[in-house]
């Protein structure tokens, strides 16, 4: 398990944990929907709430360390009891506001900005990669290298320890998110940006916490001024104190300072008792980036299997089921669906059954008030790679927020649509429009299941939609979605399903002899036309290989182009591709996070214009009728 759950170590093979997580599945069994005793709506009409003090807390503390001594929990987790942390209080330095750009990131949430490696400040772009960061002027129709910096505070001594896989920009502050292995905790650095694309280290802070690492989720977002962050925590209940988030900054003056109180470490109500085993805590860190930093956290006691979803309104973190074989007072209690309203009110819990395979298995109507979740009966949630796998059962379910109290009842049946079965174990799905969209296959043969599964919200029959090759991917473009994965052939498909009032297959193109270059949704882009409001015209980019690639690759960014396709009144043409140059050597003194988790190729559309990054290099194209031409390039490789 420890490939599972762990990055540490490079000769990793990506297939082989797809394996190891198929197995994991088979040997474990999780909860699907299922008729046990239910009600429609929590009795009290209260939310969830935290420990009254310290002494309440302590009390449970103490219940949950007995269950550790009876049960002799032995599994090996990613995350061992981290050191004591601190915090100095720092006044903030005063910055010029940067211009707004607009966003180049194809986020899941508008308004919700996701960590990325590629992000926008001004005239500038702000590349994250191998452990150093990047800026490239384009404003002014310029394309040159304006400024290099480690990603690392100045003076580190182990900076190899850390891997540094996101980034965000709020005005002239660049943020990067890493995890270090070396302190057991997530790092969080921050830059600021000069007029000029000059980068300059301001200040560390350092969250206690085990690697938040997901193949398929971000584990930061960043709404207005706040930076959210979500963590998972080895839960040492015999040293809570151990094991309770905590924040520190870089200084040999600062006091340690604990991020969360009695009041919002969370507990469903049936894990109260002290029966089930939970080993996990879930931290979800709320940082104020204009106010000094200042940060708040809740905690959430739960199973290592986890999922993380940010809307506009409220976060969300599903737990697994608390189930032990070794333990059989502890088996048969459901999962917990948790949510954080951002805007201040009070936390609730639902119990659910089933699994997310991702934060793509959940959408937010505010408007309507109701959470929509789609579920399997097998799975492990979005963490590390667990999500690349699942099984079983499909379910869609709708989750009024009313339904959130304290954790004690379970959604109700009527709650739950049960959908149809695809064959696979790889699942891909996407709230588009009036619809949820799935699809599944199994690794390395997704282009022999080419049917995608149409379920609208409102209700009505589930459409089955054949296409012409595999999916291991949906995406928004406009009113409409798109499904791209394998094609017989060694082609790699492109379909546009239109999402009226009954969806279909509209268009669609096969790229010969080229595979999906990375799986990240950040590294598909769509670019509607002016004017083009609903998205039936527009521009999309997307990473490819040519030829033979190492197993798994595309999870580590294996691009060497990226392919751009028109649609003109929902139908799909080839453009070409702008490609990365041959014989590029990476000898590039990579000091820290020598491998790419998040990939290093993403389509970017800015301003009229068109950039393909890949690697080291960022190359503009030119449009001209029906084709895209290179313009010019640039390297900016240290």
């Amino acid at each position: 398990m420890d490939m599972v759950q762990s990055r540490d170590g490079q000769a990793l093979s990506i297939g082989v944990v797809l394996v190891l997580v198929v197995a994991l599945i088979a040997a474990v069994g999780f909860s699907a929907p299922s008729d046990a005793k239910e009600s429609a709506a929590a009795t009290s009409g209260k939310g969830l709430s935290g420990f009254a003090d310290k002494a309440a807390l302590d009390a449970f503390t103490r219940k949950m360390a007995r269950l550790e001594r009876r049960i002799m929990v032995t599994a090996e987790l990613v995350m061992s009891a981290p050191p004591a942390y601190a915090v100095a209080d720092v006044a903030e330095p005063e910055a010029d506001a940067a211009p707004a750009a607009e966003s180049i990131t194809n986020t899941q949430e508008a308004g919700v900005d996701e960590g990325g490696i590629v992000k926008q400040a001004g005239d500038y772009l702000v590349i994250l990669r191998r452990g150093r960061l990047f800026t490239v002027r384009i404003g002014g129709d310029a394309l040159a290298p304006a400024g290099m910096v480690d990603a690392f505070p100045p003076g580190k001594k182990d900076p190899g320890d850390t891997w540094y896989d996101e980034m965000l920009i709020h005005e002239r502050q660049v943020i990067v998110i890493g995890y270090s292995y070396g302190s057991d905790g997530t790092e969080i650095n921050r830059f600021d940006i000069a007029a000029d694309g000059k980068l300059a280290y301001r200040d560390t802070h350092y969250m206690r916490s085990g690697d938040y690492y997901s193949s398929s989720n971000y584990a930061s977002r960043l709404i207005g001024d706040e930076l959210v962050v979500y963590t998972p925590v080895y839960a040492n209940w015999a040293k809570l104190e151990d094991s309770l988030p905590a924040i520190r900054k870089r200084s040999p003056y600062a006091r340690p300072v604990p991020l969360v109180k009695p009041q919002d470490f969370m507990v469903a109500e049936p894990y109260r008792s002290g029966r089930y085993p939970l080993d996990t805590l879930h931290t979800v860190t709320r940082c104020k980036l204009s106010a000094g930093f200042e940060c708040r956290a809740s905690a959430i006691a739960g199973t290592w299997s986890h999922a993380f979803y940010v809307s506009a309104e409220a976060v969300y973190v599903w737990t697994g089921v608390a189930d032990d074989p070794s333990f059989e007072e502890g088996r048969g209690v459901p999962g917990q669906l948790y949510r954080i309203p951002l805007a201040g009110g009070t936390p609730g819990a639902v119990q659910v059954s089933g699994s997310p395979i991702d934060q793509f298995s959940f959408a937010e109507d505010a408007g309507a008030g109701v959470l929509r979740v789609l579920l399997r009966g097998e799975g492990g949630g979005d963490g590390m790679w667990e999500g690349e796998v699942s099984g079983g059962s499909v379910a869609l379910a709708s989750v009024p927020f009313a339904r959130f109290g304290n954790g004690e009842e379970r959604l109700a049946q009527a709650d739950y649509r049960t959908l149809p079965e695809p064959k696979g174990w790889r699942f891909q799905n996407r709230f588009v429009g009036d619809y949820a969209l799935y699809a599944a296959g199994n690794y390395r043969s997704e282009e022999e299941t080419g049917k995608v599964y149409a379920v609208p919200l409102g209700g009505g029959a589930v459409q089955e939609i054949a296409i012409p090759h595999g999916v291991t991917r949906f995406d928004r473009m406009g009113n409409d979605a798109i499904a791209i994965g394998p094609a017989r052939g060694d082609g790699l498909g492109f379909s546009a399903l239109s999402m009226g009032s009954t969806p279909r297959l509209e268009h669609f193109h096969i790229l010969a002899a080229a595979g999906e270059g990375e799986t990240r949704s950040q590294a598909f882009f769509f670019r509607p036309d002016p004017g083009s409001t609903d998205g039936t015209s527009g521009l999309l980019g997307l990473p490819v290989t040519r030829g033979s690639v190492r197993d798994g690759g595309e999870f580590l960014g294996s691009g060497s182009a990226i392919t751009f396709l028109r649609r003109e009144q929902r139908k799909l043409s080839p453009l070409g591709e702008l490609a990365a140059a041959s014989g590029i050597s990476e000898s590039d003194n990579c000091k820290a996070s020598c491998v790419d988790w998040y990939g290093n190729a993403r389509p970017i559309f800015t301003g009229g214009r068109v950039f393909a990054l890949m690697g080291y290099e960022l190359v503009e194209g030119q449009l001209s009728g029906s084709a895209i031409t290179e313009r010019r390039r640039t390297s900016f490789a240290p």
